[in-house]
């Protein structure tokens, strides 16, 4: 049963965000929908909605079809509601004094803690926020949900709650989620569309094998365009080659075949098509200056507490080596963030329970990206901190996906994926020794995931880094620290607490 019916389906908002875009949502469907930031997900979602018209083409929908939409950001004017009262406010005002029981079934369901029932969601995390969103949109039994990130500020035991959620009790619902987290798409999709300015593709298939389907179908167009291209010059020649010859005898009949090739050489050229190239969000690109020294950070037993002076942790003695790609592991307010914060505060100092040798230059970034000035703009960020001219600074930033506009827009008006692209921009600037990220693929398209995980990899950079992107830990860490009751251990993979955090 087909829910959803797009056909021919374009929109521009000053370029073309995607066109000639057709497929269907059936029943059965669980699609991720993959594109880079700003390519125009959150838009076919709306379209999806039916908040949003497209430019061209039509989308149909079945009769009846009730949807549910969960948009990334949440609206101001839920943020003073308590968790309870934002949803039961979209219940139908003669459901709200009898049916109230259903909040409290659905909030169960979803496993929110009953004392943030009352809380009010404007002093709850992003990530609770994120599921409020989610139980509004389920409240009134939707046919088909469609999400926007709802995997954003979750750790990694809400997402197993996410997951395990989908699979249960919203397992006969279909749904269409953009996601960058490439494990998740990998967990709960059964089809992918990457979405494109031209020619998007659909694959029967979760993301990890649609993306190795998508590079492929790609390889096969150019050298499908490669092979037209070419039989079209080959065509051309002939023809010049009968031309001279009709020329010289004089026959007709050479010419009307020289005429033919071109003819045949012009439709060629004209139905080739190139083979998609993706017009990146903005390069990331890091550097990596280099030390010879044994240790670049040394830990002797360092106690990391909260702001208020609670224990979290013990460090034990620990050292991070030239090369080392270390991973801090463990659950939401264990002190991940605290021992980041501990060692880039430690940054300049030789002595007590953390040392960082002389020759370290380090790049840091944090998940709120404070190391911005919010004050500023992106060419302002740049000139001011590095000794580069103004056309320079222009030239680094557009490299870096940041148009002439953007370049002087305040902070403030930058999206979490461009401003972690300018943070990325700063750290390859500062030419680090060291990295000390703390979730920096949050806000980064899975295009700019890739290309941080290879600019680590490539440049053999140190680093100590936190993140619940499973995919990134995977494909970047070579050590792994767990915060493991009140100590820091090492342990040799992070698999075992993938499965217990997801499963929390």
């Amino acid at each position: 049963m087909t829910l959803i019916n797009v056909k021919d389906t374009g929109v521009t908002l000053g370029n073309p965000l995607f066109t000639n875009l057709t497929f269907t949502v059936g029943k059965d469907d669980r699609i991720g929908l993959v594109a880079a930031n700003g390519h125009g997900k959150s838009t076919l979602l709306r379209c999806l909605a039916g908040t949003m018209d497209c430019t061209e083409g039509e989308i149909t929908f079945a009769r009846g079809l009730r949807i549910g939409h969960i948009e990334q950001d949440i609206p101001a004017d839920l943020l003073p509601l308590s968790f309870h009262e934002a949803v039961l406010q979209v219940l139908p005002e003669e459901q709200k004094e009898t049916e109230s029981w259903r909040v409290d079934i659905v909030l169960d369901d979803l496993k929110v803690p009953y004392d943030l029932h009352t809380r009010p969601l404007g002093k709850l995390s992003g990530g609770w926020q994120r599921v409020a969103l989610l139980a509004r949109s389920w409240i009134n039994d939707p046919d088909l949900l469609l999400m926007d990130e709802p995997t954003n500020h979750l750790d990694l035991s809400r997402i197993g709650i996410l997951q395990n959620w989908l699979s249960t009790i919203a397992r006969n619902t279909p749904f269409v989620v953009a996601s960058h987290d490439r494990a998740f798409l990998d967990t709960v999709t059964n089809k992918t569309l990457f979405l494109r300015p031209e020619r998007s593709r659909m694959f029967s298939l979760p993301y990890s094998n649609a993306r190795i389907a998508l590079d492929e179908a790609d390889a096969a167009d150019e050298r499908k365009f490669s092979n037209d291209m070419k039989q079209a010059k080959q065509l051309r020649r002939q023809a010049a080659k009968l031309k001279n010859v009709g020329i010289n005898s004089g026959s007709d009949l050479l010419l009307t075949k020289t005429r033919q090739l071109k003819e045949r050489a012009d439709r060629l050229e004209d139905s080739a098509r190139p083979a998609h190239r993706d017009m990146s969000a903005g390069d990331i690109r890091l550097a990596n200056s280099g030390t010879h020294v044994k240790a670049l950070v040394s830990l002797d037993d360092e106690t990391v507490s909260t702001p208020d002076g609670k224990v979290l942790f013990k460090t034990g003695k620990k050292w991070i080596k030239p090369g080392d790609r270390v991973v801090v592991l463990g659950e939401n307010g264990t002190g991940k963030t605290q021992l980041i914060s501990l060692i880039h505060s430690a940054f300049g100092s030789e002595t007590g329970a953390i040392r960082i040798a002389p020759s370290v230059i380090m790049g840091y970034c944090d998940q709120d990206q404070t190391q911005l000035d919010a004050a500023s703009c992106p060419l302002d960020e740049i000139t001011s901190r590095f000794r580069v001219g103004d056309q320079r600074a222009k030239s680094l930033l557009a490299g870096a996906g940041f148009s002439i506009d953007l370049q002087t827009a305040p902070m403030k008006a930058l999206s979490g994926g461009q401003r972690m692209r300018l943070a990325m921009l700063v750290l390859r600037l500062t030419n680090p020794n060291f990295y000390l990220l703390d979730e920096p693929t949050n806000h980064l398209d899975i295009q700019g995931q890739e290309a941080l995980e290879a600019e680590l990899k490539e440049h053999d950079a140190s680093c100590l880094l936190v993140s619940h992107d499973r995919t990134f830990v995977r494909e970047v860490g070579n050590r792994f620290w767990l915060i493991e009751g009140k100590m820091l251990v090492e342990v040799d993979g992070p698999e075992e607490f993938f499965e217990l955090a997801l499963s929390a």
